[in-house]
């Protein structure tokens, strides 16, 4: 059974840091290219940050980009969304989704052709 499964979410206070992971288990991730979503309730999913399945290219939303880092480890299979000098308003839940390439559409990155979901992390930013 293919499936991916988030880890690393919880609160944290302004200014902090959390590192997402995003694990596959049942394929390989090497062979995906790999996005890192955020959703808050009642609103559509948006693209944050992804990255390409072979050479490497990221992309990050204006929101994010200069605070968020993200990696993929092939040996672990995972990716990895590093988060640093968080604010309130990173406060989503976090998912990540595998498919065949990205593409970027309103200023947010789109995976295409969804291959598997996480479940979800939520991550708060709070004092």
């Amino acid at each position: 059974q293919s499936q991916l499964v988030e880890s690393g979410g919880g609160l944290v206070q302004p200014g902090g840091s959390l590192r997402l992971s995003c694990a596959a288990s049942g394929f390989s991730l090497d062979n995906y290219a790999i996005g890192w979503f955020r959703q808050a309730p009642g609103k559509e999913r948006e693209g944050v940050s992804c990255i390409s399945k072979s050479d490497g290219r990221t992309y990050y939303a204006d929101s994010v980009a200069g605070r968020f880092t993200i990696s993929r480890d092939n040996a672990k299979n995972t990716v990895y969304l590093q988060m640093n000098r968080l604010k309130p308003e990173d406060t989503f839940v976090y998912y990540c989704a595998a498919g065949a390439e990205w593409t970027t559409a309103q200023g947010m990155c789109v995976i295409n052709a969804v291959y598997a979901w996480g479940q979800g992390s939520l991550v708060t930013v709070s004092s």
